[in-house]
């Protein structure tokens, strides 16, 4: 697939990886995977959600990569990812592991956050051996475990069938959304940004959304209809951040209090004031502290007691 139009200036202009690699998935998918950062720093792993790239996590990655290795990839028929036929919930979680595998030494640990379909992937692979060998930490942004198209509210009516049917049609269209024009910015500021938004924004946001393949926002649009990652949640045993925007209309809070309340080590549930979905682009400075706070508390920690480890047995071996 052909890279996302990049935003020509600005901290949402993409920055150029330090290393690309193709990372091969359980079922032969080819993922594009790019690592920004010196090697040896701890690490931090970022998934973004459905009909996005790589690109959207520019300004975490900016942010990042001084002091970060920071890990990103296109999900399956995202970006430069090709697309494939199979589209599900357990294809997320082979394919989060394989980049985890294939980007991290052995045992080594990184923080993994998750934006919207992101965040599914890491609930779908909290049980996995491959995700509990590396995750120290985890950060779900905008996203919900199940009833997503139940508890949308893109339609502005009161909740029931009629909702949920118009919903379910709206995240599943096949059409092709076309150039980025003003009406196009409006229709897509509306359902997927805070009413405050800044244009530049609502500019970046759209050229990310609009390289999406029409078939392929269609095909992963159907996870969404039944989902259940109940399970997934229990078993997400290391420390879990929850963000939410209040004014997110695709994954509103009531997901986002849901998680915090089901996860075995919530780390915190922050609503931000005014925010849509997209979180990551819309409230960088919040994200990015998030997941920095995470870091310092599950890595840099970690790695001063492996230290004092160390030296207790240098000193036990001298005895």
């Amino acid at each position: 697939m052909s890279r996302p139009a990049r935003a020509p200036f600005g901290p949402y202009a993409p920055p150029v990886p330090d290393r690309e690699l193709t990372v091969v998935s359980a079922d032969g998918a080819r993922l594009h995977v790019e690592v920004h950062g010196a090697e040896g720093a701890p690490a931090v792993v970022l998934a973004h959600g459905w009909t996005c790239s790589t690109a959207f996590w520019a300004a975490q990655i900016r942010e990042l990569a001084a002091a970060h290795r920071v890990v990103t990839y296109d999900q399956r028929g995202h970006g430069r990812s090709p697309a494939s036929p199979v589209c599900t919930t357990r294809a997320l979680a082979d394919d989060l592991e394989a980049v985890l595998a294939a980007t991290l030494a052995p045992g080594e640990k990184a923080v993994v956050a998750g934006h919207s379909m992101g965040g599914m992937t890491v609930m779908a692979a909290a049980g996995r051996p491959g995700f509990r060998e590396h995750a120290a930490a985890v950060v779900l942004c905008s996203t919900g475990s199940s009833r997503l198209v139940e508890e949308a509210t893109v339609v502005p009516i009161r909740p029931g069938r009629l909702r949920t049917r118009l919903t379910r049609g709206i995240l599943g269209s096949r059409a092709p959304l076309g150039p980025v024009t003003p009406l196009a910015l409006r229709i897509l500021k509306y359902g997927t940004l805070g009413p405050g938004s800044a244009a530049h924004v609502t500019q970046a946001c759209a050229r990310i959304v609009h390289a999406c393949p029409a078939r392929v926002r269609h095909a992963w649009s159907r996870i969404f209809d039944g989902l259940d990652l109940g399970d997934g949640v229990r078993q997400l045993r290391v420390p879990a951040a929850v963000v939410v925007g209040t004014a997110d209309r695709l994954t509103p809070p009531v997901h986002a209090r849901a998680l915090a309340a089901a996860l075995p080590r919530c780390a915190g549930l922050t609503e931000l004031p005014g925010i849509g979905h997209m979180t990551p682009m819309e409230a960088p400075e919040q994200v990015t502290a998030t997941i920095r706070d995470l870091v310092d508390a599950h890595l840099r920690a970690r790695g001063h007691d492996n230290d004092d480890d160390n030296e207790a047995a240098r000193i036990g071996e001298g005895a």
